[in-house]
């Protein structure tokens, strides 16, 4: 993954520079990435100790619980959960200048700069490389088109999840969303009952509520009011959503509508991956 770090970071910089570019020639060094970085693909469904090899994409609003369902297909395949919103809070906490301004940037429900989040997403792979990790499940990129084409560009994607959830139950589950400062934990004390749409179901989704230990210790995002939120989804919508049709028109996108919370939400998307439901994993989503 360190070739596809490398690839990333020389294509991002490469693309601004595309414009002025005339010659179509394949420069040496680019033909040597692009080989290293197909050597670098999925390879085998397995690995030697029965993780899969992946490289899988989700897509979705903010909120929609891409992570949620990112970190439990992570535990049952065996590859790691890469989360881009993960990688810009762990930058939010560090000392410096460039945390303070990303936090004018976020706490806005601005869209974090391209280069921003290809340097942060560099990095991780980089690191993860270190520790000998295969494969992928990136959460929160690509979300811009510029994005998704520097992704094209240097790995090949196997599937990407679009996650969708009807805007009111967005909301509500955004501005629920508490997480535990001491231990870290995510949890939300939204108890959302939708009426159906069209004669269909109730949408139940039932709060994901902390243990004692945690209830006196929540905190709220400072993104995470309704003005805020609302600027979010209306960014996503009109940067983001021209992803879904990249990968559409590529035959790799899958659409998933959550029909509820994880209970039973969980087996479906299984079930749409034709993957089986390992007892634990339902287990923990129940």
């Amino acid at each position: 993954m360190a070739a596809i770090s490398r690839a990333i970071r020389y294509c991002a910089a490469a693309s601004r520079r595309s414009v002025a570019a005339s010659s179509k020639e394949v420069p040496a060094d680019v033909a040597r990435t692009a080989a290293v970085v197909a050597a670098a693909r999925c390879g085998p469904e397995r690995d030697r100790e029965g993780g899969r090899r992946v490289q899988w994409v989700f897509l979705g609003c903010p909120g929609v619980g891409k992570g949620t369902y990112a970190s439990r297909l992570s535990r049952m395949l065996s590859v790691p959960h890469i989360a881009t919103g993960d990688l810009v809070r762990d930058a939010l906490a560090s000392p410096g200048p460039f945390s303070k301004q990303l936090a004018e940037i976020v706490n806005h429900g601005k869209l974090v700069s391209d280069e921003v989040i290809i340097n942060l997403l560099s990095k991780r792979l980089e690191e993860g490389e270190e520790k000998g990790e295969l494969g992928f499940i990136l959460d929160g990129f690509p979300r811009t088109i510029r994005q998704a084409e520097i992704l094209e560009g240097v790995t090949d994607i196997d599937l990407v999840i679009n996650l969708k959830l009807r805007e009111e139950a967005l909301l509500a589950k955004c501005l629920g969303r508490r997480m535990c400062s001491q231990c870290g934990g995510n949890f939300n004390v939204a108890s959302i009952d939708i009426e159906g749409e069209n004669g269909g179901p109730r949408m139940y989704m039932p709060p994901l509520l902390p243990p004692p230990q945690c209830e006196s210790k929540l905190i709220t995002r400072p993104d995470d009011t309704e003005e805020v939120v609302k600027e979010r989804l209306r960014v996503y919508h009109d940067l983001s959503e021209p992803v879904e049709e990249f990968y559409r028109a590529r035959g790799k996108l899958l659409e998933f509508n959550l029909p509820g919370g994880l209970p039973e939400s969980w087996p479906k998307l299984l079930q749409a991956l034709n993957l089986e439901d390992p007892g634990k994993e339902r287990s923990a989503a129940v």
